[in-house]
């Protein structure tokens, strides 16, 4: 029996997505090996939004993270953790939000990202308000032109930088950059790309400091180029796919041997003909944003997927007498992340038995606060 497959699948339902915790664990030493210090990985925690993977960094001595929501921010207080970033600028009642997380949880340690004055002043005012001040990092373009502020000439992110250090409420103590455009296959030519575009961080930072203030931390990057900021004293890493690892991911980035420690299951319900089989497996089940195929399933690698919707997949075979109605299909998918945000929770597999439930409490947009 192949690592992902169920004794007791009779008793699992489908759609569902399963974990495997001991390739979880190989995963996580992995990451920590490359990096040599713990006190330099900062996982983000977007994969996984369950208490009991963070537990599982934290059993490797990892307690700093990283997270997207106000929900994955309050999770991670609800775990303990020692020290959060909120890689995300707060807007509007995030802000109070973010506020009730810190007071909720006044053992970890929470920042936000800033990428511009008007939301600093708007953050410092109300954590001034409530006589708290909040660290932030300034977040920084990199070239994924989604959010932050270009760190190059025109000394824009030093003047803000500065102008946080005055602001009551707040307090700047780093800066994040954040390369997620970068998936080149060659790693030389994503290595290239990534030190290019870090070169204007390391030269804010040296200018932050020449101009008197303490030595900015820096956080940066995702599983992609982790291993290369590795390289840069003092910069602290942000991996986030690699704890459960996807198909995507796999096939970009040959040169990491990060192993499949989730997947998709799905039954055949319907026969179609003797090529086509609809499976159940639809949209709500397994991450649509991408281009097909959107799964890779395993021991079917020569399936092709012909139609998606909400709650079907209709896939391709060489012979459809060999998959009746009721077989058991396991898939790789190609985005784990937002897949693992579709299941309310996640069957737990230890020696081929699914053992146990993690409830994905991160995926609502709201635990309690």
């Amino acid at each position: 029996m192949d690592w992902y497959e169920l004794h007791n699948i009779n008793t699992i339902d489908t759609p569902a997505v399963l974990v495997y915790p001991e390739r979880m664990r190989e995963n996580i030493l992995q990451v920590k090996q490359t990096v040599g210090n713990v006190q330099r990985l900062r996982p983000h925690i977007k994969t996984s939004k369950m208490t009991e993977a963070v537990q599982l960094l934290q059993g490797e001595g990892i307690n700093k993270f990283k997270c997207a929501t106000i929900a994955e921010a309050e999770m991670l207080g609800l775990a303990g953790a020692g020290d959060v970033l909120l890689a995300y600028q707060p807007v509007g009642p995030k802000i109070d939000r973010l506020l009730q997380i810190v007071e909720q949880y006044p053992d970890t340690k929470y920042a936000c990202l800033v990428d511009n004055r008007a939301s600093a002043i708007a953050i410092a005012a109300v954590f001034a308000a409530a006589k708290h001040t909040l660290p932030v990092y300034i977040d920084l373009n990199v070239g994924m032109n989604r959010t932050g502020i270009a760190p190059g000439p025109g000394n824009d992110a030093l003047e803000l930088y500065q102008e946080l250090l005055q602001l009551p409420g707040v307090t700047p103590i780093g800066l994040h950059a954040y390369d997620g455009h970068l998936h080149d296959t060659e790693y030389q030519l994503r290595r290239e790309k990534c030190n290019a575009g870090f070169a204007p961080v390391l030269a804010l930072a040296a200018a932050i400091t020449e101009s008197g203030a303490p030595a900015p931390k820096i956080v940066a990057g995702g599983t992609p180029t982790y291993a290369i900021h590795a390289e840069r004293d003092g910069v602290e890493c942000s991996p986030g796919t690699f704890i459960f690892q996807d198909w995507g991911y796999y096939n970009l980035h040959p040169e990491q041997t990060f192993v499949f420690a989730a997947s998709v299951i799905t039954r055949v319900i319907s026969v179609i003909d003797g090529k086509h089989l609809c499976v159940d497996l639809g949209h709500k089940s397994v991450a649509a944003e991408n281009p097909q195929p959107r799964v890779h399933f395993l021991k079917l690698p020569d399936a092709e997927l012909q139609g998606h919707s909400e709650e079907h997949m209709v896939i391709k075979v060489p012979d459809t007498s060999l998959y009746p109605v009721g077989t058991v299909l396991y898939g790789i998918p190609l985005h784990i992340c937002p897949t693992v945000a579709l299941h309310e929770r996640v069957g737990v597999v230890e020696s081929n038995n699914c053992v146990a439930w993690w409830k994905v409490i991160a995926r609502d947009r709201k635990i309690m606060i």
